[in-house]
């Protein structure tokens, strides 16, 4: 396969005068070099534990003694201590020691071991031997995933001076030091939660963004498990090939440091909306598809893990491949990995049977359970893989699959309908042989349009608000879960269904929660958490494993760009594109991003008799304006700044009618106006 490039990636890595919008919310810090920010706790005998707050200090630790810092925000990298004076040197046949704790939650701050990488248990202590004076930086195979809490532990009889502790951030490796915060897109509205969401979901992808040499070595891989779930000071390396390139998105920054193909997929889109990082994008599809086998089939994760299937992971790194033609408008890149991407299809489409469905065989999915049979997430997502398959044809002008898949598509969609369709519980059943009605399957039936009619939408939409716990959506598939990943989809789910309120109220308790609860890292989104509020994930043996930056947490940044601004692409890289904002109670939104073709924009404001939409697209491109629902009658004007095209007068006659569109909108700068009567 070929290199990956991306046009904007210069755009990302331009010089620090770029003006970029709303850059106070940006995470992202404009130097590798960091340093603790505060005190967290200390304990025994530590002269000056704030010394190291600053980049030089002198902070002294005598006996058994341990300070934990906090870095403000989780970050990730390798740690280097400075050491000033040092009692015991090995010469007198005593030794110092300084060692190093992390942890992503203050749940988990410890001088006794870290949070954990392995399937069970606490990883080991960091320990650094101070024969004198100097710097001592960890190996590079010590680098840690993601930590926002770093614990310096002295456990001798003797004393030793540290100067300066600081971090050498590793995420986004392929980027300038100086270019980290440089984003190629934005968002802003009248509420400033949403605003920190936002950066926070896209700070998340970035710390998800690794060098490849640098995955989870998994050396405990099936060895820890609940007979030792108390197993502490576990061996833990950094130091696995993932795979080729020069950058990887992995589903988790402390672990699994893996690429999931099911955590691109609400990844690609929110790293589209914010950074453009298109590079990263390909290695990480590239990592899956040269381990594809004969049989068609791409594993549901590259090594360390072993080689299983997943009906839905399988899928979604056909979605991935979509998503990135769809964003970026690359036909050389699609027509790269084509024919395996048909060959993919094929392999899924031979486990339809006569009923027109897919009979899943294999219970590997995002760690839910029952997996398996005629399940509604699955089919869900074949619909949705095979009419991506039918558009990416067309565009490569490959016409002989269509009809086929065509036919497949309506077979399946009516199948999955008569069978799994509760018309009086106004749900999917999660397969023939239960009454379940899984978060993850309703919410993929509205994504992948496999329902039949708007009532059913709307129906979804409201049942599954109705079950929100004041922690957010459940996901009853997985037990005792809170899912952010499939959340994720749910919010997308509730703008297909007009329900705008809905998706806005979700991302302000389930993603509200997150951002701001003190167990959490207030910069970056935690993985899963119990129906409770505990931060407990039910699938894994110990609390302490669970990652507090995930990738597949981050759905409300595109969500908020592309279904509450409204900038939506609708072809290859934006040639054709719809302008759709749908504020819900929000005043205010505006959103911007680019791709190969330009820059998209959107900003709405809402007054008191209509709202003004200003939205530019560029040049050679065409698009829509959806005007949403109305509380009145009223008129748009769709004027262009420029005045090279006449006025478009539109009459909104129906109080509450059904969104509006203006078709064959030039690109360029416009201006709506839509005012009541």
């Amino acid at each position: 396969m070929r290199a990956a490039f991306s046009p904007f990636l210069l755009l990302g890595l331009a010089s620090s005068v770029l003006a970029i919008p709303y850059e106070e919310y940006i995470l992202a810090p404009k130097s590798r070099t960091l340093h603790p920010v505060s005190v967290h706790s200390s304990n025994g005998s530590v002269s000056h534990p704030d010394g190291l707050t600053k980049s030089n200090g002198s902070t002294v630790f005598s006996g058994d003694a341990a300070t934990a810092y906090d870095f403000g925000k989780n970050i990730a990298g390798v740690v280097t201590l400075e050491i000033g004076s040092v009692s015991n040197n090995g010469s007198n046949g005593t030794q110092d020691y300084i060692g190093v704790t992390f942890s992503e939650s203050s749940i988990w701050v410890s001088n006794k071991s870290c949070d954990a990488t392995a399937d069970a248990g606490k990883d080991e202590i960091l320990w650094f031997k101070v024969d004198g004076p100097g710097r001592y930086s960890a190996p590079r195979e010590k680098e840690r995933g993601a930590f926002r809490y770093m614990t310096l532990v002295h456990n001798s009889t003797g004393s030793v001076e540290v100067t300066a502790a600081e971090i050498y951030f590793t995420p986004m490796p392929h980027w300038e030091d100086d270019a980290l915060a440089n984003y190629t897109g934005y968002f802003h509205c009248d509420d400033e939660l949403l605003n920190r969401i936002w950066y926070a979901g896209a700070y998340t992808n970035q710390m998800c963004t690794i060098d490849p040499n640098h995955g989870n070595a998994w050396i405990h891989l099936f060895q820890i498990n609940a007979s030792i779930s108390d197993a502490t000071n576990v061996t833990w390396y950094n130091n696995y090939t993932i795979t080729n390139g020069s950058s990887a998105l992995v589903d988790g920054a402390k672990r699994e440091r893996l690429v999931a193909a099911g955590d691109a997929a609400i990844a690609v889109p929110a790293i589209i909306a914010s950074t453009n990082d298109v590079v990263s994008i390909e290695d990480t599809l590239n990592s899956l598809f040269v381990l594809q086998d004969s049989t068609g089939m791409i594993p549901y994760a590259p090594p360390p893990f072993p080689p299983v299937l997943s009906h839905t992971y399988h899928l979604y790194a056909l979605i991935g491949v979509s998503d990135l033609f769809l964003f970026t408008g690359d036909s050389e890149y699609l027509t790269s990995v084509w024919d395996q991407w048909k060959l993919a299809m094929e392999f899924s489409l031979g486990f339809i049977d006569n009923t027109g469905m897919m009979n899943v065989t294999s219970p590997m999915d995002w760690l839910r359970s029952g997996m398996g049979g005629y399940n509604i997430e699955a089919n869900s997502i074949l619909y949705n893989t095979i009419t991506r398959g039918i558009s990416l044809a067309k565009a490569l002008n490959d016409t002989e699959p269509i009809s086929t898949w065509e036919t497949t598509a309506d077979k399946l969609k009516a199948a999955t309908n008569e069978l799994l369709w509760d018309e009086t519980a106004g749900m999917y059943t999660d397969n023939e042989t239960t009454t379940l009605m899984p978060q993850d399957g309703n919410v993929w039936a509205v994504v992948s349009n496999i329902t039949t009619n708007s009532s059913q939408i709307e129906a979804i939409s409201a049942n599954l608000a109705e079950r929100w716990t004041p922690y957010g959506a459940p996901a009853p598939e997985a037990q005792d879960v809170i899912s952010p990943f499939i959340s994720g989809f749910e919010l997308q789910a509730h703008s297909m269904a007009l329900n705008t309120t809905a998706a806005l109220a979700l991302m302000r308790l389930q993603w509200g929660f997150m951002m701001d609860d003190p167990r959490m890292t207030n910069s970056t989104f935690i993985e899963g958490y119990s129906k409770s509020g505990e931060l407990i994930y039910a699938p894994y043996l110990n609390d302490a494993r669970i990652s507090h930056a995930h990738g597949w947490s981050t759905g409300p940044t595109s969500a908020l760009t592309f279904n509450i601004a409204g900038v939506q692409l609708l072809t290859a890289g934006g040639k054709t594109w719809r302008i759709a904002p749908s504020l819900g109670d929000l005043k205010f939104a505006e959103a911007g991003f680019s791709t190969s073709v330009g820059t998209f924009s959107a900003k709405t404001q809402v007054t008191d008799d209509g709202f003004t939409t200003e939205f530019q697209a560029p040049e050679g491109t065409t698009g829509e304006v959806k005007i949403p629902s109305t509380s009145c009658a009223g008129k748009m004007v769709l004027q262009e700044s420029d005045g090279k095209s006449a006025d478009i007068n539109v009459d909104v006659a129906e109080v509450e009618a059904e969104p509006v569109v203006v078709p064959d909108v030039a690109g360029g700068k416009w201006t709506a106006t839509f005012t009541c009567n």
